[in-house]
């Protein structure tokens, strides 16, 4: 089985306003799926409509090889989620929380609890109620929630909300180390690209309800220009000089003082010097490549800043 999720025309209408529609994905096993969009795009209906937690209005969804129908739930127990909020009973301890979960789960194996605590960091507040937890313990344990049962697939909703540097960093790295070495298949959605971009093999991009592109990072940062970035007094005169002395036409004039150049057939010195010899003061001059972000912003949102 090369697929584990695969969406056809996967439609979504609350009172007759559609907020996904005809979404067709494919995630293949053993890909981490970066699911990018701005806020209201559509990312937490669709992971709902996978988890069958809301019905489509139309279309199929196809997990494991076989169509989602209203009455499946076989599948979850192959499934590990964190939709939204994560809600545990505040009055338990985070052991007590999950040794719940393995019992409407019927999941029995021992040490299963203090292993999963452990991956998450929390091996030393599991007899700790979880009233008593802050936002990052209790995104944490919802993550050894999600993985305690050891599952095919993670869809994971935002996990790194709540989390500080060190606690994303940890994450990230959870998270490549689940996939790497234990095989799992992941859906994550987050609203920092730049992690997407540590983690994910492929990326869907959903605006509006419509998943607009669906492309591997490998193929993406084949896009992303390589360039100078050149900070300087007076953009605008520096730009006819590189374009009257040096011949160059490929760059693109940011703001009143930065200029992106993407000629690479003169070197950096020359082009230094030309500028200097004309009375340009240069203040910086960068070798920069795209980030995910800036692809993003340029190619999908067209200027957006959220996602």
């Amino acid at each position: 089985m090369d697929t584990i999720l695969k969406t056809h025309n996967l439609t979504k209408a609350f009172n007759g306003v559609e907020v996904i529609s005809n979404v067709n994905m494919t995630i293949r096993k053993g890909e981490i799926y970066g699911f990018l969009g701005p806020n209201g795009a559509g990312k937490t209906t669709l992971m709902k409509l996978i988890l069958n937690l809301i019905k489509p209005t139309s279309g199929q969804i196809e997990l494991f090889d076989e169509a989602l129908t209203y009455s499946s739930y076989e599948f979850l127990n192959r499934i590990g989620s964190i939709i939204e909020t994560a809600v545990f009973y505040d009055r338990l301890t985070g052991y007590e929380n999950l040794e719940l979960h393995c019992e409407y789960m019927g999941y029995h194996e021992d040490q299963a609890i203090e292993k999963a605590l452990q991956m998450v960091d929390l091996a030393h507040i599991g007899k700790k109620k979880v009233k008593e937890y802050s936002l990052g313990m209790k995104q944490r344990l919802a993550l050894a929630r999600a993985i305690i049962t050891k599952p095919e697939l993670l869809i994971l909703d935002e996990p790194i909300n709540g989390l500080d540097p060190v606690g994303i960093k940890d994450m990230r790295n959870l998270l490549k180390k689940l996939n790497k070495e234990y095989g799992v298949t992941i859906l994550i959605s987050s609203h920092i690209i730049s992690e997407i971009e540590q983690i994910a093999d492929k990326i869907g991009i959903i605006k509006n309800g419509h998943l607009i592109q669906e492309i591997k990072l490998e193929d993406t940062r084949m896009e992303m220009k390589t360039c100078f970035e050149i900070v300087v007094n007076d953009s605008k005169k520096a730009a006819l000089i590189l374009l009257n002395t040096l011949n160059l036409e490929n760059f693109k004039v940011i703001d009143d003082t930065t200029i992106r150049l993407y000629d690479f057939k003169h070197p950096q010195t020359e082009i230094m010097n030309a500028l200097i010899q004309n009375g340009i003061q240069i203040d910086a001059f960068l070798k920069k490549k795209d980030s995910l972000e800036d692809y993003f912003l340029k190619n999908v949102i067209g200027g957006e800043t959220s996602a």
